[in-house]
């Protein structure tokens, strides 16, 4: 699976995960998704993605025959 896509993924299961706590437990779980979008946001300016470089680590989604060993930014095609 292609980087860009997983990470859409966990970016969105995280938000949605926050939001259903913060509805049912406390408040305070609305801070993780302003840390998602926040992270979002400046990986759009930087290139750099934490989950990205967490992700390359433990091997899961490479994307062979992309041509790009090194990463790039967090959702470059």
């Amino acid at each position: 699976m292609k980087m860009h896509l997983l990470i859409r993924r966990f970016a969105g299961a995280f938000i949605l995960a926050s939001l259903l706590l913060a509805y049912y437990h406390s408040r305070y779980w609305l801070w993780v998704t302003a840390f998602v979008g926040f992270n979002l946001f400046q990986s759009s300016f930087t290139n750099f993605c934490p989950l990205e470089m967490i992700l390359r680590k433990v091997g899961v989604g490479g994307d062979p025959g992309q041509g790009n060993p090194t990463g790039g930014s967090c959702c470059a095609k």
